[in-house]
């Protein structure tokens, strides 16, 4: 190697849980020129890439949980994504099985390999790879209201599948009539100032409405709760489907006003539920 390839030392974050491995790795690409910080855990593995600058990622798939260096890649491609990430894996089948992780990793590495072959791959990609364009970021509420009738769709999906609310017979109309608005209910308060204070609550006349058409269509209060959380469950579901695209800097806030949010919703569908004439429809 000559001098002025020794000054070109790309560093490299090495993930692997078997100790035997990563030393073999580690002295493989040190003797290529690469300059070598390894971990042998997750846990290990987020502490380098949120305190160290690297140029490649190589991480094993499994460590010893299934994925754990898909959940390596994932937080490398947010935090430093112009890092060339690798992954290796044990089974043979893994590039027909895993298509999604190519989302994330630039390269799938199937074991065994040669540690020589890997080094001059990591070469050969620093020198020819080209730079994915960024995904533009979006908050909740823009993926929201983008996937409005798509979360409308899962929900109706996920109520069918309930033996519960599936004993009161309603066509799918008649079970969605006010979901659309609920839904643009909540995506208002995403996009309204937070100040964090009960008064960013929204006074939702459709959750009045949907609380008193559903004592009508003779749901009892605990089908009403159910309804609720199953909105819940097909929001978070919907932003898990939409990682790639979400702004991470105002998830954890944005997260917290869909279970406030969602949660005041139910509470005025109850009030408008026990204003209908007569007692709760029985179970």
């Amino acid at each position: 190697m000559t001098p002025t390839e020794r000054r070109i030392s790309h560093k490299v974050l090495l993930v692997d849980d078997d100790d035997a491995v990563r030393t073999m790795m580690t002295l493989t690409l040190e003797h290529k020129g690469f300059e070598v910080i390894s971990a042998a855990n997750v846990t290990e593995a987020l502490k380098l890439i949120t305190t160290e600058s690297f140029d490649v990622l190589i991480t094993d798939l499994h460590m010893p949980n299934p994925s754990d260096g898909f959940a390596v890649i994932t937080a490398m491609r947010h935090i430093q994504p112009k890092a060339l990430t690798l992954l290796v894996s044990g089974y043979p089948d893994v590039k027909s099985a895993m298509d999604a992780i190519l989302l994330e990793a630039d390269e799938i590495i199937v074991k065994p390999f040669e540690t020589k072959i890997l080094a001059d791959l990591v070469h050969d990609k620093l020198l020819t790879r080209k730079l994915a364009v960024p995904t533009p970021k979006e908050r909740v509420a823009g993926i929201l209201q983008r996937c409005n009738g798509l979360i409308v769709e899962d929900w109706l999906t996920r109520v069918k599948k309930s033996e519960e609310l599936n004993r009161i017979t309603l066509s799918d109309q008649e079970r969605t009539r006010y979901l659309p608005k609920l839904i643009e209910d909540l995506i208002f308060r995403l996009r309204a100032p937070n100040t964090g204070e009960e008064s960013d609550s929204i006074c939702s006349a459709a959750a009045v409405a949907h609380g008193k058409m559903r004592k009508l269509q003779g749901y009892t209060p605990a089908m009403l709760v159910h309804d609720s959380r199953i909105l819940q469950v097909t929001l978070f579901a919907t932003l898990q489907k939409n990682l790639s695209a979400l702004d991470f800097s105002l998830l954890l806030p944005d997260v917290m006003t869909i279970a406030d949010e969602v949660d005041w919703q139910l509470t005025q569908a109850m009030e408008g539920y026990m204003d209908v004439a007569g007692q709760p429809a029985a179970a």
